[in-house]
């Protein structure tokens, strides 16, 4: 059977568009995703020949099973909103005070859903089957992904495949790192005690504030000193935080920060250097510690075949000028990297910045916009893995 591809696209272009403009005035916090999911099982059960799963109640897996027998690949999107208060005025933007899709999860689901509708009207040319996941809590680490892997969701999956809209990058151009693409994810606290007293007396105390400075200046040696510079990390303070008052001494004060890393024997290695300086400053001014570590996602790696794969449909699809071969890894953290560490998978970068409509902002800004045009060019492509994975006609 032949499958007028161009037209399939054309005609699921304005449920997109509507998807897309839903599901963004309408954003949901990571792990609180119940409406988003709903809807999306909703509109999946109405294009028919799928199997749908919900294996928590704020996701949704969908398999379509092909007419012949032959292997699963995934598809995958996440459906998770961030804590920012949008700060366009577009009709649709976020009804929902202070939650805003300000990272294009909505056009990853709204993407992933056209890829759906045209495909299981494939059903009886597909060798094989495909699984949709449509994902939350990509945003909040432990994340979604572990949570779906540790429940099965990739269980008789070969390779895996994901997008993520780039406004740092014109619509039409596609990016691709074959290996590390992006960084590991650790957040640390670090609680320094002293002795609080009167400010004209600090001969009595036992001052925090002056060990915690000291702290965030020596910690940039493990950056600057103590790693292999081919290797360096980022390793930043973010908040400090002590004291209400301009004559008191408070008892202590609280460090917060991220380290991101792509090597894992340097993830390892940081915070074993950190323990070393605390606890030497702390001890030496009389002062007590405590550092604590929330472990995040491991390193995305883009595996050479999946990448190959993905390589073919790019060029296939939009032609050899829209690839964008990129050289060097973000350290941004994505949890799709939890299914690259039990199958193998590629992450593509889709453009989506447009300076003419005011789609310039990066992600996690009040302001951030896409180019909706770039809408269908993710459609296509997860349209397109498929077709060269499971279709003759590729």
């Amino acid at each position: 059977m032949t499958f007028n591809f161009e037209a399939m696209l054309a005609e699921v272009k304005t449920d997109v568009l509507r998807w897309r403009r839903h599901i963004h005035a309408h954003p949901e916090l990571s792990f609180q995703e119940h409406k988003t999911a709903d809807y999306i099982a909703e509109q999946l059960e109405s294009f028919g020949g799928l199997t749908l799963t919900r294996l928590t109640p704020n996701s949704v897996v969908a398999d379509l099973k092909g007419a012949y027998p032959g292997p699963m690949y995934a598809l995958r999107a996440d459906i998770d909103a961030l804590p920012i208060q949008e700060e366009n005025d577009e009709p649709f933007c976020s009804t929902v005070p202070g939650v805003m899709h300000a990272c294009g999860h909505d056009a990853h689901t709204s993407m992933l859903l056209g890829a759906a509708k045209v495909l299981t009207q494939c059903q009886s040319a597909l060798h094989g089957s495909v699984r949709f996941i449509f994902q939350h809590a990509e945003e909040l680490p432990p994340g979604g992904a572990q949570e779906l892997v540790d429940l099965g969701v990739l269980d008789g999956v070969e390779k895996i495949f994901g997008l993520h809209v780039m406004p740092n990058s014109p619509t039409g151009e596609v990016g691709l790192k074959e290996g590390v693409f992006c960084a590991s994810t650790d957040n640390f606290d670090i609680t320094i005690t002293g002795k609080g007293g009167h400010g004209s007396m600090p001969h009595l105390c036992i001052d925090p504030v002056v060990i915690g400075a000291e702290v965030v200046t020596a910690l940039q040696n493990v950056v600057a000193r103590r790693i292999d510079p081919l290797q360096v990390p980022v390793l930043t303070i973010a908040t400090f935080q002590s004291g209400e008052s301009y004559n008191v001494i408070p008892e202590r004060v609280k460090l917060a920060g991220t380290l991101r890393t792509h090597h894992s024997s340097v993830r390892e290695q940081v915070p074993l250097l950190m323990e070393q300086i605390i606890s030497g400053i702390t001890a030496a001014h009389g002062a007590t510690y405590e550092l604590r570590w929330t472990r995040g996602y491991v390193n995305g790696d883009n595996h050479p075949e999946a990448c190959a794969i993905a390589r073919q449909v790019i060029e296939k699809t939009l032609g050899p000028q829209a690839l964008r071969e990129v050289t060097q890894p973000l350290f941004g953290g994505e949890d799709f990297s939890s299914y690259q560490q039990k199958v193998p998978g590629c992450f593509l970068f889709i453009g989506s910045g447009n300076e003419k409509i005011g789609a310039t902002y990066g992600v996690h800004n009040p302001r951030f916009r896409l180019d909706e045009e770039a809408l269908q060019i993710g459609v296509a492509l997860h349209v397109g893995f498929i077709r060269q994975l499971l279709m003759n006609d590729a």
